[in-house]
């Protein structure tokens, strides 16, 4: 793995500005550039503001994978909201219910009968309890001297550079020029906040703790320790907004315990000290560098908190010595390493036909404004920038050892977040990963694994209790503790145990995209064997042969029955099959990579594929939702849940089922283009599957809306000013499904083939490039085009791979070979390798 390792950094940061040998052994060409036609589009990927954060989310997102800050960027007084990862409520739970197998039995009977009310109000005895809550550790308050208010508002700025990582708010009082540098160091496991004026002596200040769960916090030299807990149980879902949920008592004991260490140093002559026993003072310094930690006592989803042996304070307070002997350059060097050796995995450029006359305006508009003109001047740098944000959200808020990014990634402003914060496995979970891949950060989803093998011990038991099913089984929305069973509530939502079969598609994903063998053997293939068992039970032999699932729904969508009733329960929705079929074509791909074809298990399933139903089609000619034309009293609704086999599934294809593929064009016609965040970027992707430039670059625009958080309700989809995606309110998802979508219109792959710029809207974004690009075969891809056109590609693999290059319906066919890098002209014609 090391070689291929070597190999694989060493190519992602190649540029096709190379010297090489031609394929047929002539000379090599004179160096070229990617973008060689004389303009320069290099310009800053940074998030601005022009003022301080009126609300949370025009604050500014920092992370590692585990901790969380948002900056409010106030003058005066200023605001970090401090996130860790592991901040939840409750403790390990008994995910089963030994009475679902009688309800099953009364529910599949009435489905049998096509009493799909009856069955829909019957299936509520199969829901369980709602998931656990994520938390905030608290805020770390600044406070300035008074001076502070009387600042030069045209002096102020704040902006986020993606490049580095690093948050930045400076203005000026007086004579005097602050400035602020945040960011959150993976290396270190810290949040650095370096603070200075640019007049001796000029910079005053306390700093102190506070949050919204039990806490204690004092004061140790130049350090605050504070203490607290989290609740061991929920508060009530339905709890009223009117009730302050601070005031209502807990044990202090039995819920997760966790710590946060903050250390101040200051410059010679400034001075820190104690205010109250709670507060530290800074006086009179050049500058400050608060470094900050938190920890909880969390030790995996199956240990008590009240039995784990980890200490939290003295793991904050070992952190924080541990990187006392690095200076604050020498923490950023540290921090810049570790994420531009993520990041600067990718480059890309997009250019409209006026080329880059914008880029010096667009360095004088806050990013909002930007947002805000987006429909009149479609800036395609603005599209560079939320692509990128993307991924460094990911690089943010998942990486190896962390847990899952989860519904609002690490950032919290609430004890009682939206939803809960909790992963949902319905659609927002998935979609958090859905560009770790081909964007080119795989390790930021070894957290999902993690998780899965988390969900796979509980769900166990789930599968054999409630379903007397071998397997595992997980259900629509979980959280830390890896629940398994269905949430509380209707069964439009609540049944739904199909969330663990579309997490095992990531599985074998990962595998397709890395040809990490040893990952399919050791994690993706078990996932997958626990995953098959439980779907070969939970299929039964249905009226007409085919096999079906039975009770079924539609994610969170009601039909109405042949008896003009409303339900949601009925038999074999559409993507309950799609799953089942890309699982099980997963699991016999992986057998034949690992030699496991002659298994019991990879048998069943073969015999079972040949009795799955077929996609069927509606009478209007869309895709069929459900096993029945029932009528779709939502046809507008959020969900494309029944498009799932062309994307992120791959049962119906422009090639292979043609008839399909035109179905789903019909189909996404008929839901129509608004939706929540999430909606509107999955449905860029399935037109991007069909290689439909025009309406996947359609719904790509219509993200380009700016929210007002104070009337989110007005809104469907868009952006907040600091990019956050809305449903409303706030998902993390769609940020992650953007940046998927875009790669999806850049290059599509398979096993066997390679699509370049598949769905390229050539009159929005005629001139560009893109580098760093992965698909399937372990293939990295960088591309440059010009008014529309290909021009040049060059791809290369870490091992022997066989595919199909195709554009714009020409093809050829082309062996790469590990170690060597292959350039092909507009005419898909090999003009030079390298060896590396």
């Amino acid at each position: 793995m090391a070689e291929k390792s070597s190999f694989f950094v060493h190519f992602t940061f190649l540029l096709l500005s190379i010297t090489t040998t031609c394929c047929q052994g002539g000379s090599s060409p004179a160096r070229r550039s990617l973008m060689d036609d004389g303009h320069d589009l290099s310009r800053p990927l940074k998030l601005t503001f022009g003022g301080p954060s009126r609300n949370w989310t025009d604050a500014i997102p920092i992370g590692n994978g585990r901790l969380g800050a948002t900056i409010w960027g106030g003058v005066s007084s200023e605001t970090l909201n401090i996130n860790e990862d592991t901040i939840w409520t409750g403790v390990p739970a008994d995910y089963t219910n030994p009475n679902a197998p009688e309800a099953l039995a009364q529910v599949r009977k009435l489905v049998d009968e096509r009493k799909y009310a009856e069955a829909t109000s019957e299936a509520v005895k199969l829901s369980g309890h709602p998931s656990d809550v994520y938390q905030i550790v608290g805020d770390l308050n600044l406070q300035f001297d008074s001076s502070h208010r009387k600042y030069a508002q045209d002096s102020y700025r704040r902006e986020l550079d993606l490049e580095t990582a690093l948050a930045k708010v400076s203005y000026t009082v007086g004579s005097v020029e602050f400035s602020r540098e945040h960011f959150a160091s993976n290396p270190d496991q810290v949040i650095v906040v370096k603070i200075s004026g640019n007049k001796p002596r000029s910079l005053s200040f306390t700093a102190s703790f506070d949050s919204d769960l039990h806490h204690h916090s004092e004061t140790k030299g130049n350090q605050i320790l504070m203490k607290g807990s989290c609740r061991p149980k929920r508060l009530p879902v339905n709890l009223s907004k009117s009730i302050n949920a601070t005031n209502i008592p807990y044990d202090d004991h039995k819920g997760l315990q966790f710590a946060s260490v903050l250390e101040v140093r200051v410059s010679s002559g400034g001075s820190v000290s104690s205010l109250g026993g709670k507060k530290l003072s800074v006086d009179k310094a050049d500058w400050a560098v608060l470094v900050l930690t938190a920890a909880s006592n969390f030790d995996g989803p199956f240990t008590m908190p009240v039995d784990s042996k980890r200490d939290p304070s003295k793991e904050c307070v070992e952190r924080i010595s541990s990187v006392q002997k690095y200076s604050y350059s020498d923490l950023y060097s540290r921090h810049l390493g570790d994420y531009q050796k993520l990041f600067n995995r990718v480059s890309l450029q997009l250019s409209s036909s006026g080329g880059n006359n914008k880029t010096v305006q667009q360095q004088a508009v806050s990013t909002a404004e930007r947002v805000r003109s987006f429909r009149k001047d479609e800036d395609p740098s603005l599209v560079e920038l939320l692509f990128q944000y993307g991924r460094y959200l990911l690089i943010s808020s998942s990486r190896p050892g962390t847990q899952v990014a989860n519904l609002q990634g690490i950032w919290n402003r609430d004890i009682q977040p939206p939803w809960d914060g909790a992963p949902h496995l319905n659609i927002n979970l998935q979609m958090n990963y859905w560009h770790s891949l081909p964007a080119n950060i795989r390790e930021c989803q070894e957290p999902l694994f993690d998780y899965m093998s988390a969900l796979a011990i509980n769900g166990r038991k789930t599968a054999q209790v409630n379903y007397g099913a071998s397997g595992w089984v997980a259900h629509q929305v979980s959280d830390i503790w890896a629940k398994t069973s269905p949430d509380r509530g209707e069964a439009v939502w609540a049944l739904w145990p199909m969330g663990g079969a579309w997490l095992c598609t990531h599985a074998w994903e990962h595998y397709t995209y890395t040809m990490d063998k040893e990952f399919l053997k050791k994690k993706g293939y078990p996932l997958l064997e626990g995953c098959t068992s439980f779907l070969l039970d939970w299929l039964i032999k249905g009226k007409d042969g085919y096999l079906q699932t039975n009770p079924s729904t539609s994610p969170e969508h009601m039909f109405t029955s042949p008896d003009g009733k409303p339900a949601s329960v009925s038999y074999s929705s559409t993507m309950d099959i799609a799953i089942v079929k890309e699982v099980f074509s997963a699991i016999v791909s992986a057998s034949e990579v690992l030699g496991k074809t002659n298994e019991t298990l990879i048998g069943k399933v073969i015999a079972a594929q040949a009795n799955l139903p077929p996609t069927r089609l509606s009478k209007d000619g869309s895709i069929m939702e459900w096993a029945e034309d029932f009528e779709d009293p939502e046809v507008h609704h959020r969900h494309v849940s029944h498009l799932f086999g062309l994307f992120p599934g791959h049962s119906i294809t422009l090639e292979k089922s043609p008839e399909l593929a035109k179905a789903v064009e019909v189909s996404l016609k008929k839901r129509g283009e608004e939706g929540p965040g999430w909606s509107t970027t999955w449905k860029a992707a399935l037109w991007a599957r069909l290689h439909n430039s025009e309406h996947a670059y359609r719904l790509v625009t219509h993200i380009f809306d700016l929210v007002d958080p104070l009337n989110e309700r007005n809104y469907e989809g868009g952006l907040y000013t600091n990019l956050f995606t809305a449903h409303p309110p706030f998902q993390i998802d769609a940020n992650f499904g953007f940046s998927a979508a875009v790669a999806e219109m850049l290059v599509q792959s398979t096993m066997k083939d390679l699509y370049l710029l598949p769905a390229l809207p050539a009159d929005k974004w005629p001139n560009g490039y893109v580098k760093g690009l992965r698909a399937r075969g372990g293939v990295t891809v960088n591309i440059r085009w010009m008014e529309g056109n290909l021009v040049e590609f060059n791809i290369g693999s870490e091992q022997s791979v066989s595919t199909r290059i195709v554009y714009r319906g020409n093809s050829v066919a082309t062996t790469l070979s590990p170690g060597k890098l292959f350039t092909f002209d507009k005419d898909l014609r090999c003009i030079r390798t390298e060896n590396l």
